[in-house]
């Protein structure tokens, strides 16, 4: 069952073997209270001899208890759950389109312009310890910044892109898996973790399909998260022809997808800053599996007073 939790100790479930039998011997004494009701004609002397009591508060009451041992041997069984927990060290690649397309104007004052501070910014807010690399996305990929923890560089890197020809997304990919080969191992000889941040508004035009090259970064452990940046009705007038440049949301989104990323839109700057701000809290964080026996024992705990309170309910004689 996905609900439940993975254990440390799970050997020691076999005590939930004990609930069912408790199950039976509660249904048996019901039977046997109820034989022992028919046998008295006597209303008088079998309240005398049993006390009415409430029979849902009964039932309420054994099910908390019953909940409480199953809470109680969950604990026991050391569960053990996911918390994210801030990365130590990580090497982000951030690919940002470059292509022709990007000087639409349906984002104040383009799609360049604004997606450079809006890389910039996310970069900026990254923890010091993680190493930034910076991709240029054209019809010619090129590394413009190879893994480092220098912002100042990232951010002239990110300043220095120009407007160029072409959308080769599967290449671009290709370029960012090579970028993450150069970041710098740590004290273990190991590489750090890794993801790819890629920002486009268009289609993939030449150069190699995005899917062999995503499919690579699955087999590394290396998620892609995209941004399909631009709105449906962006236009751009090449060579005296108008024409429409909406973003390839599907396209993008399969990437994602194929290699354990996320897939986000943004239609505006202040959009592109919120997006941005999710992938940072992505890639700044990693689940860790943890004890949870605490969590049980507090279930536990719970399940018991409810259980004690229905007791002690029907243990008192209130005043009708």
């Amino acid at each position: 069952m996905s609900w439940l939790p993975e254990f440390m100790n799970s050997g020691r479930l076999w005590v939930l073997a004990l609930i069912p039998l408790l199950v039976l011997a509660y249904v048996i004494i019901l039977l046997r209270r109820s034989q022992l009701g028919m046998r008295f004609t006597n209303t008088a002397v079998l309240d005398r001899i049993m006390p009415k009591q409430s029979t849902w508060r009964r039932h309420v009451t054994v099910a908390m208890m019953l909940l409480s041992l199953v809470a109680l041997s969950f604990a026991w069984a050391r569960p053990v759950g996911q918390e994210k927990v801030p990365r130590e060290r990580a090497t982000i690649v951030v690919v940002i389109d470059v292509s022709l397309s990007m000087k639409a104007k349906d984002v104040s004052p383009d799609r360049l312009t604004s997606a450079k501070q809006a890389a910039t910014e996310f970069i900026t807010r990254l923890p010091a310890g993680f190493n930034v690399a910076i991709v240029e996305l054209s019809g010619k990929p090129a590394t413009r910044l190879p893994p480092s923890t220098d912002r100042g560089a990232a951010q002239r890197a990110i300043g220095a892109l120009e407007l160029k020809e072409g959308t080769a997304i599967g290449d671009s990919i290709t370029k960012a898996l090579q970028a993450v080969d150069q970041a710098p191992k740590g004290q273990d000889d190991k590489p750090a973790p890794a993801a790819i941040v890629m920002l486009s508004d268009g289609q993939n035009t030449e150069g190699a399909s995005p899917a062999g090259p995503a499919a690579q970064a699955k087999q590394r452990k290396i998620p892609i998260y995209t941004i399909a940046y631009g709105t449906e009705t962006g236009y751009v007038d090449l060579d005296g022809k108008r024409e429409r440049v909406a973003p390839d949301k599907a396209a993008l989104r399969q990437i994602a997808q194929s290699t354990g990323g996320k897939a986000w839109g943004a239609d505006s700057a202040s959009q592109l800053n919120n997006v941005y701000k999710d992938v940072r809290s992505e890639v700044g964080y990693e689940d860790v599996k943890t004890e949870i026996t605490a969590q049980w024992a507090f279930y536990a705990l719970a399940f018991a007073v409810v259980a004690a309170l229905g007791a002690v309910s029907m243990a008192a004689r209130w005043p009708s």
